[in-house]
Formats: structure tokens, sequence, C-alpha cells
């Protein structure tokens, strides 16, 4: 095992007044006027996934140009022109999945989304929470769908509940539960006609191949379109690639996608162990997003995890999911 985490503390969801704003794909001046946003989105052929102009390394571009600070607003720019997972948000689901996929839509692209909002989320650590109950996740839940439609999105489900089932951080008496609300979501998610959902597997330092075979089963892989792995994490594409490829195997030759997001320097080896993944320093920005991998098996490489937002109170970090400038600098200035 990496540590004992995953990298997992990454909220730092859009609010429902941002969906409305993205609806427009720009930003509007005290007198009404609209504004340019900062970065520009992706050309199509190079990747599917829209960039949101309205994004917290876009607003980072934009204080950086308005204060005259080319050169910072450049490195940021590295990162607000890529697309990156919109991670929704516990209180309006319907209304920022609606925003997100209506912006995308209009920018004729795919809509990135991330779902984390399991019961019992984290065990207890810096992105602890999620939904009260069974219902209450399965009803937030039916709104994300609803507020897709029938828009084209693809749908990274639940990094780590499936991991923490394996790994029995998250205690006994939640697991059936667990299995069945993740089934679910796949079954609920796949009912509207351009969804994609990839369930999160975790990565390549966390478990092996063998042992997520059946929970990946119960928990609904069947009905997805494939598994995510490295979700938050370091490790190198291409030993991201073999986990994949090793756990596809296993699953009835499953896709998968990877997250490069932040894994142009691999791991962090130094420090305490338990806390490796959080906030590493001398990491980097890994490769572009793009659904041109090369390879069949890979569907694509994502940002789901949004580059320069803290993983949590550590290192001297802000809490988890808040931008954090100084890091995003440092992804960026490393990146080859």
């Amino acid at each position: 095992m990496y540590g004992s985490s995953t990298g997992r503390a990454r909220l730092g969801v859009a609010a429902a007044g941002t969906a409305v704003l993205l609806l427009a794909g720009c930003s509007s001046d005290a007198d009404g006027e609209d504004k340019k946003p900062a970065v520009s989105q992706q050309p199509k052929a190079k990747d599917p996934y829209w960039v949101n102009p309205e994004g917290k390394a876009a607003r980072q571009v934009a204080a950086y140009e308005k204060d005259g600070d080319d050169k910072n607003a450049e490195l940021i720019k590295r990162i607000a022109e890529q697309p990156v997972g919109e991670w929704i948000g516990p209180d309006n689901p319907e209304a920022e999945a609606k925003g997100f996929t209506e912006a995308a839509a209009k920018a004729d692209r795919d809509a990135l989304l991330v779902l984390y909002n399991i019961p019992h989320r984290d065990c207890g650590q810096f992105s602890k929470g999620g939904a009260a109950d069974g219902d209450s996740y399965r009803s937030w839940v039916d709104k994300v769908a609803k507020g897709i439609g029938g828009r084209r999105a693809t749908v990274i489900l639940e990094p780590d509940a499936v991991l923490h089932l394996v790994d029995t951080c998250t205690p006994e008496e939640f697991h059936e539960e667990r299995f069945d609300l993740l089934k679910g979501a796949v079954e609920r998610l796949k009912k509207q006609p351009k969804t994609k959902v990839y369930l999160d597997a975790g990565n390549a330092g966390w478990s092996e191949p063998d042992a997520l075979f059946d929970p990946l089963r119960r928990a609904g892989l069947a009905a997805a379109d494939g598994f995510s792995v490295n979700v938050s994490n370091f490790f190198p594409t291409a030993v991201s690639k073999d986990f994949g490829k090793k756990l596809s195997a296993k699953v009835g030759g499953k896709h998968f996608v990877i997250d490069t997001s932040r894994n142009g320097n691999g791991p962090y080896t130094g420090g305490d162990p338990a806390e490796n993944w959080c906030n590493p320093p001398g990491r980097a920005l890994g490769e572009p997003p793009t659904a041109t991998t090369g390879d069949p098996l890979v569907d694509a490489y994502l940002w789901v995890k949004r580059p320069g937002e803290s993983d949590g109170e550590c290192k001297g970090g802000p809490k988890a999911g808040e931008w954090w400038p100084e890091y995003a600098l440092g992804l960026a200035r490393a990146a080859k």
C-alpha cells in the first residue's frame, strides 16, 4: 500500500450560483458587460472535454494579469487551459450538473463530472462527510442524473469508495449498503443516453488487482463503461497503465481512464509515509488530458483532481479542496 491513503482530500465544488454563470461561459462586470474568459478552450480534436472559463485556475490567471504578473499568469494557464473534473456538491446537484453540462454542450464539448458523496466518506479523514444515509445518496444521484439529462457527460464515480471496503477502513457494517449504493448509482446514471460512467478503482500503490475483482463486480462495474485509476494520486502513467491492464484482465476487459493531473514527477517518498500523498512537495503536472492515448484499453488521460487545490491541512496547506496558488505554481513550474 502506498501510505495509508490515495490522496483523498479533493473537494472544491461549484456553488449553485456559479452553475448559472457557466451557462453563459463568461462573467459580467459591475455594468453588466460580459468579459472575455481569461483562458481558451482546447481544440476539440485535441481533447473532447470542456474547459471551465470560471474555474479557480482561470480566476487566478485573471488576478495575476490584473496585477501585471504576466509570468505567473502564464504558468497558471498551464492548468487553467486544460479541462478538469467538476466535483458535484451536496446541496444543489441537479442545478450544478445541469449548469456544467449545458455550458459544455454550448461549447460542443463533453462535461467531466466527479461524484464524491457516498455516506461515511473518507473514513473520517480530511474529506470526511458524504450523504447522511443511503436514501439521501440515492436521491442525490437521481438529481445529478436529471441535471445531466441527454447531454454528453463522463462521470468518475466515488473515488476511494470501493478501495475503502477492500482495505477495511470503512467499517464492516456499512459494506453491503455501499455496494448497493454504488451499483444503484451506476445503473441510474447509465439511464442517461449520453453518459459514460467510470467506477473508481484506486491506484497502483494501494491494492493488488486480485483483491479488487469481486468488490468491483459487487459495486456494479459490469454496467459501467469502465474504471478509473490514480485519482488524486501521483503514480506515473506507465505504472498506472500497467496496473489498469492487469485489473482489466480480471474484470472482463473493461476499459479505464487515468488521472494524470499531478503525476509528472511520480510519488513523493519523503516524510511520514502515512501522509506522503498529502500536498507532497516537488510534484509536477502530468500529461495533458486527451482521449487519444494510443492504447485501446485506455479511454483517456484525465485531470480528475484539480491541480492547485489542497489535499488537506498538511504541509502548510489550506483545507481540502481550497485553491492554493503557491502549490499550483510549483506544479506548473516543474512540468516538463
